[in-house]
């Protein structure tokens, strides 16, 4: 690959999570601070990205993939997605703020396809190659946080109650424009035949449905489904909390959880080998109810380390879980359903189990609303550790131990 090309995939996939880290982390604390939405709205809003989630297959697989270039619709939608970033910045209560960002979300999740479909267009060895451009990623991601923390203190209490927050979507909105208008300089990847002759069946993954007569894949599924429900307290309630509590940088500090997801997968392969699939799934499971519990005996003044350390343990949270339950599922399919059963596994969590994670959030969170912008946190966290456990412990006793070869 060129070092050009390079160059180019790796400032796409920066700005593509740039756009998303700086603005999905702080939504739930603007959305509760300036608009004065319930736990319940927040949660709906977050779902959104589950209903992208269900859409975007539709998107790339009848439409993109068959008629369009990915470069030039990646370019279409994120010029679209700005006009509908700056309407968030303009928004003034939750009723005229969620139709857009459902919107926006319906066009943001097929673009994490697209740019890995104009990534792999370009390498001669994706295995080796596709870590170092999605690498830029999280690059983005963590460099989104640090700007609103310890640049711009958007996050800080001043910010916060001056509704300073908002300006993180006219800050996305303009990176949006640039990756739309920057997407038609990438290079071309054209639509394919193969794809062009793909059904509902083939983009639902209805195809894989045939592994779930194999016990251990199907457990596996289930307990994919049901620890995204704890996953959706973090994504949704983790900066609110952090604010509320009165920590400094919030949202930058919460970017040392993706430098963790990064160490850890340096890590993963060797605990892979080491300890086969069931003991790394189940680590994975140990670690959401670890860090729940760090936050609900944590505060912002002398434990303040156990907060930091519930955030650290995302690497093992993501990695240990999503990234191996991938691996599996890839091993598992074999060559004929691979597509469709990755495909079946993303509409499961980030679709399903995410939508009614998101939902449960907000109820519990609500639940536990002592007085106005005041919550009883160490309740709201034991309930995704009890759950967290509870899976974990179905997991552990049903699913028989296999040995499955770790690939990239």
């Amino acid at each position: 690959m060129k070092t050009t090309t390079k160059a180019q995939l790796s400032v796409m996939m920066f700005l593509e999570f740039f756009i998303w880290g700086g603005w999905f982390v702080t939504m739930g604390t603007f959305l509760g601070k300036n608009l004065s939405a319930t736990g319940g709205q927040i949660g709906q809003a977050y779902s959104t990205q589950s209903w992208g989630a269900i859409i975007a297959p539709f998107i790339i697989g009848l439409i993109a993939d068959r008629y369009f270039n990915a470069e030039r619709i990646l370019g279409v939608l994120h010029i679209i997605g700005a006009g509908l970033l700056y309407m968030l910045f303009k928004s003034e209560d939750f009723v005229s703020f969620y139709p857009y960002v459902l919107g926006y979300m319906i066009l943001y999740m097929p673009t994490l396809a697209l740019v890995n479909s104009v990534s792999f267009n370009q390498m001669t060895d994706p295995t080796k190659e596709f870590a170092h451009i999605r690498l830029w990623g999280t690059v983005g991601w963590i460099i989104a946080g640090l700007v609103i923390s310890y640049i711009f203190s958007w996050d800080n209490e001043v910010g916060v109650a001056d509704g300073s927050l908002r300006n993180t979507f006219a800050m996305v909105a303009v990176a949006s424009l640039v990756l739309g208008l920057f997407s038609f300089t990438l290079p071309k990847t054209p639509p394919t035949a193969n794809n062009s002759k793909k059904g509902i069946s083939d983009i639902l993954g209805l195809d894989a449905l045939k592994l779930l007569k194999d016990r251990n894949f199907l457990i596996f599924v289930i307990s994919s489904v049901l620890i995204c429900i704890p996953l959706a307290f973090y994504y949704s309630q983790a900066n609110p909390f952090l604010v509320e509590l009165g920590m400094e940088n919030p949202t930058g500090k919460m970017t040392i959880g993706q430098v963790s997801e990064v160490l850890f997968m340096l890590l993963l392969p060797y605990f892979f080998k080491k300890f086969g699939v069931k003991w790394t799934l189940a680590v994975g499971m140990l670690a959401w109810v670890i860090r729940y519990v760090l936050f609900a005996f944590g505060d912002a003044g002398e434990m303040s380390f156990i907060l930091i350390l519930g955030i650290a343990l995302h690497g093992i949270c993501y990695d240990f879980f999503f990234v191996t339950g991938q691996i599996y599922t890839d091993s598992k399919a074999g060559e004929q359903v691979k597509s469709a059963a990755q495909g079946l596994i993303t509409l499961a969590t980030y679709g399903l189990g995410m939508l009614v994670g998101f939902w449960i959030a907000g109820v519990i969170t609500d639940q536990y609303l002592v007085s106005e912008g005041i919550h009883d946190w160490k309740a709201i966290w034991l309930w995704p550790a009890c759950f967290a456990a509870a899976v974990m412990l179905i997991f552990f006793v049903f699913f028989k131990n296999e040995k499955i070869e770790y690939t990239s």
